[in-house]
């Protein structure tokens, strides 16, 4: 597909469309998205998507130069829908986001087409909804916990490998790095070079943020 084809895509989609380039810099910005973030192209051009949508999710923030979305674009993964909270020129919405991968020529990386649709007033109430459930019911931990993941978060597109997903699920059990070590009879060494490129992956800080974030996606179990 040629640039300016993939333009004239976006620019014939109804719904709010942008398309970002393999370092997530905009290169296509329809009408749409002009009226939902009150953002003209002339602007959005050239700028890193997230420095515009400023996306976040239940989890905590999303967009940032380590985007999940992104990686799982470049690894050619099948992408499913996902809820996303975004500053729009009405404040910040939530909008359910689907992605497109477009191959482009001359790009050893695919594009991205993001197609945005607001469902604001719904996930508000399905979260209200979710804590009431979740709160009142009492419900045994291994119940509760697929109700308290974000089941529609770009987090659950993340790729941990098996040994990172058991030493997270370590991690999340308070076991220190020494006794993961000896658990797993691997080095010291080598679970705290698990543990960065787990918080690489889950856009992390801290292994406490880490965990938290995978519990809410529904990575790992709580």
């Amino acid at each position: 597909m040629l640039l300016r084809e993939l333009r004239e895509i976006v620019r014939s989609t109804a719904d709010a469309t942008f398309a970002t380039d393999q370092s997530g810099v905009v290169v296509a910005w329809n009408a749409a998205a002009e009226m939902l973030f009150g953002l003209p192209a002339s602007q959005a051009l050239g700028s890193f998507c997230g420095a515009i949508l400023h996306g976040t999710d239940e989890c905590g923030s999303v967009c940032s130069a380590r985007c999940n979305i992104r990686q799982a674009v470049q690894s050619h993964q099948q992408l499913g829908n996902f809820d996303l909270q975004v500053q729009t020129a009405q404040g910040r919405k939530w909008c359910n986001i689907s992605v497109l991968a477009a191959e482009v020529n001359g790009s050893a990386f695919p594009y991205s087409i993001h197609i945005l649709r607001q469902v604001d007033t719904g996930k508000r109430l399905e979260l209200l909804v979710r804590d009431f459930v979740v709160t009142e019911t009492q419900l045994p931990a291994e119940e509760a916990q697929p109700m308290a993941a974000a089941t529609r978060s770009p987090l659950r597109e993340v790729e941990l490998t098996r040994r990172e997903t058991e030493i997270l699920q370590l991690l999340s059990r308070g076991l220190t790095t020494e006794k993961i070590a000896g658990q797993l009879h691997i080095s010291r060494t080598t679970v705290n070079n698990h543990v960065q490129h787990i918080l690489q992956k889950l856009n992390a800080h801290s292994r406490l943020e880490a965990i938290r974030r995978a519990e809410r996606a529904g990575l790992i179990r709580g």
